[in-house]
């Protein structure tokens, strides 16, 4: 896989170098470049399989030289490697078909992740179907590490009190790039994974019998049983009890 690189600060540079080094001989970086108009002129001629880039540049900004190289028809893989966890920049990613959005400074875990993700994405593979599992990680298993992070947190939690707020700020992020990013990892937004993630959970404890049944609401984080049944049904298409029947039967 033949990687580019376009970071105006060499120190900086000279990290990720060492990282996409460190993960073995199948990465090749075939060129580096400070400051955006390098970086465009490198990518139109070596056409590489993945860019890593910053947001600020001299000359050409990394959005600008994304919608640039698009324009000319190049499909690199973008990978933005920023300090600013800006909401607008993330939004502005999206469009442009931005693989990743990661913020300073990348480390091993997340190169390989982003990486994995790609080539996945190069084998027609698709990194997110959602296998039936119980652990959370083997559904989303080139999920952004953060996002794991916070998958380990709810599947650890769900019976708690977890909220957007608190889990993007135990996480380091704002509420706006956590949102963003768990958009764009799992697929739906975070209340919904939630939401829909304690019923299943409350699937569970019925079709097994693991509690008494009006335990059920409060074991898997809901205070008022009564809307409990609401979004079961709302999930499920069925009350707890008919639920229940169907799977007796």
């Amino acid at each position: 896989m033949k990687i580019l690189i376009a970071e105006d600060e060499q120190r900086t540079r000279q990290g990720l170098v060492r990282v996409l080094q460190s993960l073995g001989d199948q990465y090749e970086i075939v060129a580096q470049a400070s400051n955006g108009k390098a970086a465009l002129e490198m990518i139109l001629e070596q056409k590489p399989d993945v860019v890593f880039i910053d947001i600020k540049m001299p000359f050409m900004d990394g959005l600008s030289v994304i919608e640039a190289a698009r324009a000319h028809g190049i499909k690199t893989e973008f990978v933005i490697v920023s300090a600013y966890a800006d909401f607008d920049f993330a939004k502005q990613s999206i469009s442009l078909g931005v693989t990743e959005y990661l913020l300073k400074p990348l480390t091993r875990d997340e190169a390989e992740a982003v990486l994995r993700k790609i080539e996945d994405k190069i084998n027609g593979k698709n990194s997110y179907s959602r296998r039936r599992s119980r652990n959370l990680r083997d559904k989303y298993p080139d999920a952004h590490p953060i996002i794991l992070q916070a998958l380990d947190i709810i599947q650890d939690g769900y019976a708690g009190k977890i909220s957007q707020k608190k889990l993007s700020e135990d996480l380091g992020l704002t509420q706006e790039y956590f949102s963003y990013l768990f958009g764009k990892n799992i697929g739906e937004n975070f209340s919904t994974f939630l939401r829909e993630y304690r019923i299943e959970q409350a699937q569970t404890m019925l079709r097994e019998e693991a509690c008494d049944q009006r335990e059920v609401p409060y074991q898997v984080g809901f205070s008022d049983s009564k809307y409990f049944k609401k979004v079961f049904r709302e999930v499920t298409g069925k009350s707890p009890s008919e639920y229940l029947t169907e799977i007796k039967e």
